[in-house]
């Protein structure tokens, strides 16, 4: 019974890594990616998506319910994982190793996150571009915010990667291949316009 609800959790928590939160994740990236055409251009993606209607339901319901399960279940496949890397060091290896490391590092990261932006919104402060600017002009909080985007965009790609084979979506040695390949260019890409919207900040 045990290994049956465990079976179904993973699935679980490999569906909510692609839909919803890996959507979100790209969805975050290009509104922020406004910010290289200017203050007000970012300004007006932010607001636009922070006045959605029902924003709240959909802040906790396809955001921030599903993105703390995954965490939360992903921080524990990463302490109960067995990693052999030493023994066995091939790609996949070191990719299953790198996949757990930087969904750990992402609980840390997103927790801060959210408490420079959505925390101190419910506190009165208004989020917009000057906000990031004050927070990535410190060049700490830049490297940090660089490394997490990486780190974000590693894992989703990565995670995809693992959905598909998990889903039985690629199952010949050849189509995991192909979406390997794939999913190199989707990491890239999406480093690449997250990394460049933290830059435009300052």
């Amino acid at each position: 019974m045990l290994k049956e609800s465990d079976f179904y959790l993973r699935r679980l928590h490999s569906l909510l890594g692609i839909i919803p939160v890996g959507l979100f994740v790209t969805q975050h990236l290009v509104v922020n990616h406004f910010a290289t055409r200017g203050a007000e251009s970012f300004n007006t993606a932010s607001n636009f998506m922070g006045n959605l209607p029902f924003v709240l339901f959909l802040e906790w319901f396809i955001i921030y319910i599903p993105l703390m399960f995954h965490a939360f279940y992903g921080v524990y496949i990463a302490f109960t994982a067995k990693n052999n890397t030493r023994r066995y060091g091939t790609f996949r290896n070191w990719m299953f190793k790198l996949q757990r490391f930087t969904g750990v590092f992402l609980v840390v990261f997103i927790a801060w996150h959210l408490y420079q932006t959505r925390i101190q919104k419910a506190l009165g402060v208004e989020v917009d571009y000057n906000m990031m600017h004050d927070i990535l002009e410190n060049p700490f909080m830049m490297a940090f915010y660089i490394v997490g985007v990486i780190a974000a965009t590693f894992h989703l790609a990565n995670g995809l990667w693992s959905f598909l084979v998990t889903w039985g979506f690629t199952q010949s040695p050849q189509s995991q291949k192909v979406v390997s390949y794939i999913t190199i260019i989707i990491f890239l890409v999406l480093s690449i316009i997250g990394v460049q919207a933290a830059l435009a900040f300052i």
